[in-house]
């Protein structure tokens, strides 16, 4: 089956989908994204993409700070992503990946006088991370990238040599992820997802000011603890120690979905097994992004008329 990739009002062969070795944001890492997922329900015979606006205008938001200027507006980004679905006819879940970037051929690190162009590709995908599973993580040596360095709220492609780094050698280290602090030694997040966990029945989150990247995960998980579990939900500073005595622990993340946590620094969360909070959460996500939860259908974008 040809797949395609849409770029600049196009929509191109993904095999014919190149971009020069000069280009901008290949030399310098001057490019921002957003990880989006679509969701395949299988009674349906119908492919969802979860909360694509929200993406979007974060996208934009992260292209503000990186003088740039997307072309489209969110509406036409969101029927650009339905369009290419409907071209590349998945019957399966899969990840879309748009990407806004400087394209000038030019040496020189500067973001001014330099053009921005788009495309976004696509590719089945299960899970990013084995979230039937709860991970053994540790807390990184490196730390986070601060906000007056390259800043966390923007979807920087060039951020991610931080990412590369925690995971990298926590993976060397025989750990599944890490956990990362500021500079300070306040918790952010995981490698390259949201972390919460949870102390005497709260469900407990950094604070969007502690160096972290806003998720609509994160949000979406939040509303969910809220309004269907009835959960107090702490949005504050969290210290490295209250890691090892949390009752759960997970992450969430477009990505890693919602991906418990068992152990951390060699030290078990709660009993060491996936706890209820957890558990509960996942699957009322699940639900939801499958477009099985009438309530939240509203975050959910049929693809197929």
């Amino acid at each position: 089956m040809t797949e395609f990739v849409y770029m600049d009002g196009d929509y191109v062969e993904k095999e014919k989908a190149t971009i020069p070795v000069m280009t901008h944001a290949f030399l310098y890492g001057t490019s921002i994204f957003e990880g989006i997922r679509a969701y395949y329900n299988v009674e349906e015979k119908q492919l969802y993409a979860f909360r694509v606006a929200e993406h979007f205008e974060r996208l934009y938001k992260s292209a503000k700070i990186m003088h740039m200027q997307p072309k489209n507006t969110v509406e036409e980004f969101c029927t650009i992503t339905k369009k290419l679905l409907q071209k590349n006819n998945y019957s399966q879940d899969v990840y879309l990946r748009p990407t806004l970037y400087k394209s000038a051929q030019k040496v020189g690190p500067g973001l001014i006088d330099n053009p921005d162009s788009f495309l976004i590709f696509t590719l089945a995908m299960g899970d990013y991370i084995d979230t039937s599973k709860g991970l053994k993580v540790c807390v990184s040596n490196w730390r986070r990238n601060s906000d007056n360095a390259i800043p966390p709220r923007a979807k920087v492609s060039g951020a991610y040599a931080n990412t590369a780094l925690i995971i990298s050698d926590a993976r060397l280290a025989g750990f599944d992820d890490a956990i990362v602090l500021t500079e300070d030694g306040v918790v952010t997040e995981g490698s390259a997802m949201n972390l919460f966990i949870v102390i005497d029945g709260k469900l407990v989150t950094t604070n969007t000011t502690d160096n972290i990247l806003k998720g609509i995960t994160r949000d979406t998980i939040m509303q969910l603890a809220k309004e269907v579990m009835g959960l107090e939900v702490q949005e504050r500073v969290i210290d490295r120690t209250e890691l090892y005595i949390a009752d759960e622990a997970f992450y969430c993340g477009t990505g890693a979905q919602v991906s418990p946590i068992v152990n951390i620094d060699n030290r078990n969360v709660g009993d060491g097994k996936i706890g209820p909070i957890a558990s509960e959460l996942q699957k009322l996500y699940f639900d939801v992004v499958k477009g099985r939860n009438p309530q939240y259908k509203k975050w959910c974008m049929p693809i197929y008329d």
